[in-house]
């Protein structure tokens, strides 16, 4: 059974500044830093107005008053379906968001911290796709240094080769801030251990394709930066292995960033459409437009 808090279909007198894409999947990935409700609600109007936010997943969502709020102002701005599990003790969380009411929630595949890894399935132009949302935990304290890390990513790690039988047959989208860098980042950070490169790794060993660097093999990119002014590409949005065809842009976006809304640079995707069996009768079903 769905709560109210875990998925808002409700009817808004706001005329949405952009209307769901039929021909493409439209995705935004927003660190929203533990907002207040007053900069959530900026959050908010910010996405509402960006033309690829038909699905929206907020990473760093605040468990009290900040992230209702955030639900609340996504609910005003148009968005007709909020997956916004609330865990049982204040932690961070995170939400996906979507223009479309035809969305619903998919329970979790992750057994650890599951309101840090909300799932659904979304249907665009006829075609469901399904969408898993992660934040995983920063190091943490001293006295528990990495615990609720490993604990996540082991967790996280072990249900990836379980989306196909999650999401049978679509394209599968994993966003979030997984707090990890790629093999050979530049400039490179001696802080990170094997066990958090091996994570990275899970990703493409469960066939998933890193959507940013299919597109930009060779390009340097961050989206989060120290006090020391070094950059760090924590933020990823991942594909299905079989569907990377499908990718047709993927980027990072500093204006948010540069605005003190979030101090992560957005991310966002488009991805083509499975093209349906054709008239002709003989196109396989793998045929993509």
């Amino acid at each position: 059974m769905t709560s109210p808090a875990e998925q808002l279909s409700l009817i808004t007198e706001e005329e949405p500044a952009h209307q769901p894409a039929d021909d493409a999947v439209r995705l935004l990935l927003f660190n929203a830093q533990h907002a207040s409700p007053e900069r959530s609600r900026r959050q908010a109007a910010w996405i509402a107005g960006q033309e690829d936010a038909d699905i929206t997943v907020f990473t760093e969502v605040s468990s009290t008053y900040g992230g209702d709020a955030l639900v609340t102002a996504l609910t005003e701005h148009g968005y007709a379906t909020v997956i916004a599990p609330q865990p049982p003790s204040p932690d961070y969380r995170t939400i996906i968001a979507c223009r479309t009411a035809s969305a619903r929630p998919v329970q979790s595949p992750t057994t650890v911290t599951p309101h840090r890894a909300p799932a659904g399935r979304v249907t665009v132009g006829g075609h469901d796709i399904g969408v898993l949302g992660l934040y995983v935990p920063s190091r943490g304290p001293k006295e528990q240094r990495n615990e609720a890390k490993r604990a996540f990513q082991d967790a996280v790690t072990e249900a990836l080769p379980k989306l196909d039988a999650a999401f049978p047959d679509m394209p599968v989208i994993v966003a979030g801030d997984l707090n990890v860098i790629e093999r050979g980042h530049q400039p490179p950070h001696k802080v990170f251990g094997a066990w958090e490169y091996a994570f990275y790794d899970s990703f493409e060993t469960a066939s998933l394709t890193d959507a940013f660097r299919y597109l930009h093999p060779d390009q340097i990119a961050h989206s989060w930066y120290g006090r020391n002014g070094n950059g760090f590409r924590f933020d990823h949005l991942f594909v299905s292995t079989p569907h990377a065809d499908l990718i047709l842009a993927c980027d990072y976006h500093h204006q948010a960033r540069e605005a003190g809304l979030t101090d992560h640079a957005v991310m966002t995707l488009r991805l083509g459409l499975p093209c349906a069996p054709g008239g002709q009768g003989e196109a396989p079903a793998t045929n993509f437009c």
